[in-house]
């Protein structure tokens, strides 16, 4: 009996080929980029996503396999993720379904909330390398922050007897703390005496999302610090499983890079 072909000719040698050819080209593309954002959560997808919209050549690195961070799961491991007004208006913008619970409090499905979020990102044009940890920072005169350096999220797993794997440098314009209260990029400075963290503080809802907007901005010469990485840095209180002032951060901190860019 002749078996029916549904697939095309494609072998395994093609496969492997065009994964290995098409990640070079993206790697090599990204190595100088105008931003690079640390963090692929909600604020760090939000600001690619407004960043890439205007031409900006953006690559977000993100140390997990998933996108999104705590924007698939809201608290508590239920997934349904709320925000404050105004934060609704960035969910009609995505076109993400929610509802009103009460005045002023809306409430949207964890996994459609971040998977729009996550493909407005890509469909803006912003590259994403995942499996990718921050490792260190590329300082240029005057302290600027100018680049990442990186390495495969697998290394730090390896046996330490075969962990000495060097690590890569990729430059960029300006460098995006959007790793949550590990403030991983600030951390950096932290260690070489260039920038002093607070911590955050106790939770408080109200008063912690509308400071992390306020405060998002850029904390150091060539690095915007945004989402609860600014809480870290400056020692607000953390917000928990609220989402607006994430979105709208990310936001925040794009204006403050196109204006830096210009």
């Amino acid at each position: 009996m002749t078996e029916k072909k549904i697939f095309s000719d494609v072998s395994e040698k093609d496969v492997t080929r065009a994964i290995v050819e098409g990640f070079s080209k993206a790697f090599s593309d990204y190595v100088e980029s105008d931003v690079i954002i640390i963090g692929g959560g909600p604020s760090g997808l939000m600001a690619g996503r407004e960043l890439s919209a205007k031409g900006i050549k953006t690559l977000i690195i993100e140390r997990n396999n998933y996108l999104g961070g705590g924007f698939w799961i809201g608290g508590y491991l239920m997934n349904k993720v709320t925000v404050r007004a105004p934060g609704q208006e960035v969910l009609d913008e995505l076109k993400i379904p929610y509802e009103e619970v009460r005045a002023g409090l809306y409430m949207a499905d964890g996994p459609h909330a971040c998977s729009k979020l996550i493909a407005a990102a890509c469909d803006a044009g912003v590259k994403i390398i995942n499996m990718t940890t921050f490792d260190d920072i590329v300082i240029r005169e005057g302290n600027r922050v100018a680049g990442v350096v990186i390495n495969w999220t697998p290394v730090s797993a390896l046996p330490r007897e075969i962990t000495c794997v060097d690590p890569v440098a990729l430059e960029s314009k300006m460098v995006v703390d959007a790793t949550g209260h590990d403030a991983c990029v600030v951390s950096k400075l932290e260690e070489r005496g260039l920038i002093k963290t607070k911590g955050f503080g106790a939770m408080w809802v109200e008063r912690s999302e509308d400071l992390v907007v306020e405060y998002t901005g850029e904390a150091h010469p060539g690095l915007v610090v945004m989402g609860m990485a600014v809480s870290t840095l400056y020692g607000l209180p953390r917000m928990g499983p609220t989402f607006g002032a994430m979105l709208l951060s990310g936001k925040r901190g794009a204006e403050v890079i196109i204006e830096k860019l210009k």
